[in-house]
């Protein structure tokens, strides 16, 4: 059954059900619903409880690893959690009208789009198409970092580590979210909002929190 809110839940709440939300998951035994009534209350309106900007890896489906149903989620999701502008219009739509408490940045190992940023970066890599290579690009600055070689050298992609590379992404996705979107950071320094950095873990099913902003 859905959680029913009689005052907006502060960050720390709104991240308290993701995380609960969680370890129903990992255990077992969910309690959201999708039924008839559900649908007919949320026709007029929608009050979702969080936003989660994550990976398109179809094994990242957002309510089901965080036992949330129908409207408790505003979701946005692409290859690699890659900041655009149309990723940030849709999270500042999240806090600015629906006024979301959370925002949840959602990684995870195992990344297609982290291992071809890596696997980019050989001195044989093949050349990618265009939108992927777009794509790729804003994860290769966290491929280098790792590696310890400058801009400039080939690096061996078995000598990479994927999760570091993904966890470093991940602070690099966060940091970007906050200095590009005004909307964001203010409602942070306001209080009213909190971002949280998770890695989510395929065979555990856990998410594991790396990074907070805004939250006590």
């Amino acid at each position: 059954m859905n959680r029913t809110w009689t005052t907006p839940p502060s960050p720390a709440e709104a991240w308290n059900e993701l995380r609960e939300g969680n370890v129903r998951f990992v255990a077992g035994t969910p309690r959201h619903r999708e039924d008839v009534d559900r649908r007919a209350e949320l026709v007029g309106q929608q009050t979702p409880h969080a936003a989660l900007f994550g990976c398109s890896d179809s094994r990242l489906a957002a309510e089901i690893i965080f036992d949330q149903g129908l409207g408790d989620l505003f979701v946005v999701r692409n290859a690699g959690q890659i900041i655009s502008e149309s990723v940030l219009g849709s999270l500042e739509y999240a806090v600015a009208v629906l006024h979301v408490p959370l925002i949840l940045v959602l990684g995870h190992d195992e990344c297609g789009a982290v291992r071809a940023a890596i696997d980019s970066q050989s001195p044989d890599a093949p050349a990618l198409p265009v939108h992927i290579a777009h794509v790729i690009e804003k994860i290769v600055p966290a491929v280098r970092r790792v590696s310890g070689q400058p801009a400039s050298a080939f690096v061996e992609p078995t000598t990479i580590d994927a999760g570091q590379v993904g966890r470093e992404h991940l602070k690099d996705t966060v940091t970007e979210l906050l200095e590009q979107s005004e909307v964001i950071s203010a409602a942070i320094a306001e209080g009213t909002l909190a971002i949280v950095g998770a890695n989510y873990v395929l065979r555990e099913g856990h998410a594991d929190p790396h990074i907070r902003v805004g939250l006590l």
